[in-house]
């Protein structure tokens, strides 16, 4: 019984002691991969070692349609911060896709990327703010060669519409952020309970957004937000041959020719209800256009990473919109598909 009971105190000794070096090993490939991730600067991304899968997963669109992107985007040859940090535009434009397709930190892009913390946020947010001086206009402005209102309208009455001159659908949306030390009542919504920012859409059945404003104090209603963004008379240039076109709101919005909505009340008639419905089955698609936003760039979603005060989260949000157009353009979206089988364009 000795013997067996000093065996068995040795094999637990053993057992310890390859405890004990696994443990030592584990340590020390830890801090050979930190030193890596921080010894190892400016070595540039190949794109061709990705697949054309591992393309569309990291960073959303497939491997030749990145130089399109690239080419449509007019980046300069190289993206320099404000301190000099440097990265070659293609590169800049992997991180910033990489950064914004998942809700991951900065630190679980430092091994893929083989570049510190602080240099990939310069290079980050350095691309986001060209991306937005370049292309934030084509999200205030309703001057775009792609807007054909009559094909819209005709769209979107092929999918039972009873206006025969709704081209777009208007709406707005809250973005939660993390809850910021100071301002925390004018970022509240009630409506919603979170800390938020607003912004208001204008969704085009072709699956593009036509106009995007904000960001607004979560505090506010959408009918300052509109009045805000100064929309209406934007709207009221669009028209066919001296007809008013519109668009079609929720009830939250005024009622105007270039701006329609449901009918009101809790006594409606039959004829009211079925052009309630019928709008409304349609209008869905501006949701659509916000889901689809948030589906290709998660980062967004993730309220504990949109710090007011640290980082320009709206402008996270609208460059994000621009590269959901992008990729619409080049694969689609349900909305485009929902109202091209009516058209077949």
């Amino acid at each position: 019984m000795a013997a067996a009971r000093r065996h068995r105190c040795e094999e637990i000794i053993d057992e310890l002691l390859v405890l004990e070096e696994g443990q030592d090993d584990v340590e020390m490939f830890l801090m050979d991969t930190f030193s890596i991730g921080r010894n190892l600067h400016n070595v540039p991304v190949d794109l061709n070692v990705f697949s054309n899968e591992e393309c569309l997963e990291f960073f959303r669109f497939a491997k030749h349609d990145l130089t399109r992107l690239h080419c449509a985007l007019s980046l300069p040859e190289k993206i320099v911060g404000y301190n000099g940090t440097s990265a070659t535009s293609m590169q800049a434009l992997l991180i910033l896709l990489r950064r914004l397709s998942f809700p991951n930190r900065l630190c679980d892009l430092v091994q893929f990327f083989q570049r510190d913390e602080p240099q990939l946020s310069i290079i980050f947010n350095t691309i986001v703010e060209h991306i937005h001086r370049e292309f934030g206009h084509l999200l205030t402005s309703l001057d775009l060669v792609w807007l054909d209102p009559v094909m819209f309208a005709a769209a979107v009455h092929n999918k039972g519409s009873l206006l025969d001159n709704c081209w777009g659908f208007i709406d707005g949306t809250t973005r939660s952020i993390s809850r910021p030390h100071t301002g925390q009542r004018i970022v509240f919504s009630g409506h919603k309970r979170t800390h938020c920012l607003k912004f208001q859409s204008v969704q085009a059945p072709n699956g593009l957004i036509a106009h995007m404003f904000g960001p607004i104090e979560g505090s506010r209603h959408d009918a300052y937000m509109l009045s805000e963004s100064q929309l209406l008379p934007k709207l009221e240039q669009v028209q066919n041959g001296g007809q008013v076109m519109c668009v079609y709101g929720d009830p939250a919005y005024p009622l105007r020719p270039e701006l329609m909505g449901p009918f009101k009340g809790a006594h409606l008639t039959r004829e009211q209800h079925i052009f309630n419905r019928s709008m409304s089955e349609v209008r869905v698609c501006v949701e659509w256009g916000f889901g689809k936003i948030i589906s290709l760039f998660a980062f967004l979603d993730f309220k504990k990473n949109q710090k007011l005060y640290l980082q320009p989260v709206a402008m996270y949000f609208l460059v994000a919109t621009i590269l959901t157009n992008c990729h619409t353009c080049l694969y689609g979206s349900e909305t485009s598909t929902f109202f091209s089988r009516a058209t077949n364009t």
